[in-house]
């Protein structure tokens, strides 16, 4: 039988359909397959497992030696780096500095942010954002007074009530926790207490309300160390994502303290070049400061 041009061109035109058809058939298949591995990652990305295992790979990457060696260094430069904003340059607003750090720290971390490299924080709940607050508030005591007592007393009388944090921190764990210490690590505090004693007992330099605000800045450091330690350990967060949620409650309560704390005049400050840049130097080794230090506790 021969086929006309007529005939022959329905006949293509029905194959041609059929193999279109299965074409659009199989890129649906794909497609749908797509879209189910992309809602698979999605869910394994934003599963509340994340943060715990951001945790791990930061602890992989920086490990208790890396962490605790960074944060040895830079809590000794910023001790001197503090003084020398509140005594040289002559910016005696304590509290205003702290909360300049804490702002410093808030846009680096916006920053991360934009560029998705902010960790995820846990799935957050009623019962979880009373520790958050009650964090940021802790927050706010400890690294306030930390700067008051640093301009009103000597460094050395500074690092003297800082030598008391950690025995603090020992008593308050065992009171909350039943956490008991093994006899040597009570020796090995001693002896490195004793140490910091000695080697600082030379420049023992403090005013009364000096000496009242360090010893009240003991208890608000050593709850922020537990809590810290806790809330990474127990709840699964990470450091940047703790900081990033507890930052705002800090700054809200900084503000509060700083008429009590801080004398008038900070915004008629020399705000010169060389000032400006010691007060931001200063604000960067706060937020290495803070970021080692929840590493360490982590």
């Amino acid at each position: 039988m021969l086929l006309t041009p007529k005939m022959f061109s329905s006949w293509l035109r029905k194959d041609v359909k059929k193999i279109l058809k299965r074409k659009d058939s199989d890129a649906g298949e794909r497609g749908k397959a797509l879209e189910d591995l992309r809602a698979s990652l999605f869910n394994r990305f934003r599963s509340p497992e994340t943060p715990k295992r951001q945790q791990q790979q930061q602890h992989r990457i920086c490990g208790p030696t890396v962490a605790l060696t960074f944060n040895f260094i830079v809590a000794i430069s910023i001790i001197f780096v503090n003084k020398w904003v509140l005594k040289n340059i002559g910016f005696e607003f304590p509290v205003f500095l702290t909360f300049i750090h804490y702002i410093v720290a808030y846009l680096l971390m916006a920053l991360l942010k934009s560029f998705s490299l902010l960790p995820a924080s846990p799935p957050s709940t009623k019962s979880s954002s009373l520790p958050l607050y009650t964090l940021g508030i802790v927050m706010s005591l400890s690294t306030g007074l930390a700067n008051v007592s640093l301009k009103y007393n000597s460094v050395g009388f500074y690092q003297m009530a800082k030598i008391a944090v950690t025995p603090s921190i020992v008593f308050a764990e065992f009171l909350w926790y039943r956490k008991r210490v093994s006899f040597m690590k009570v020796v090995a505090l001693t002896v490195v207490s004793v140490g910091v004693a000695v080697a600082t007992v030379t420049d023992l330099q403090f005013s009364l309300f000096g000496a009242c605000v360090a010893f009240a800045w003991i208890i608000p450091s050593a709850t922020n160390k537990i809590l810290w330690s806790n809330m990474q350990q127990r709840e699964n967060w990470t450091a940047l994502a703790l900081m990033w949620k507890t930052t705002p409650i800090t700054l809200l309560f900084l503000v509060s303290m700083i008429p009590f704390l801080d004398p008038p005049g900070a915004l008629s400050f020399n705000w010169s070049y060389a000032n400006t840049s010691a007060i931001l130097v200063s604000a960067l080794l706060g937020f290495f400061l803070q970021w080692s230090g929840a590493l360490a506790l982590g």
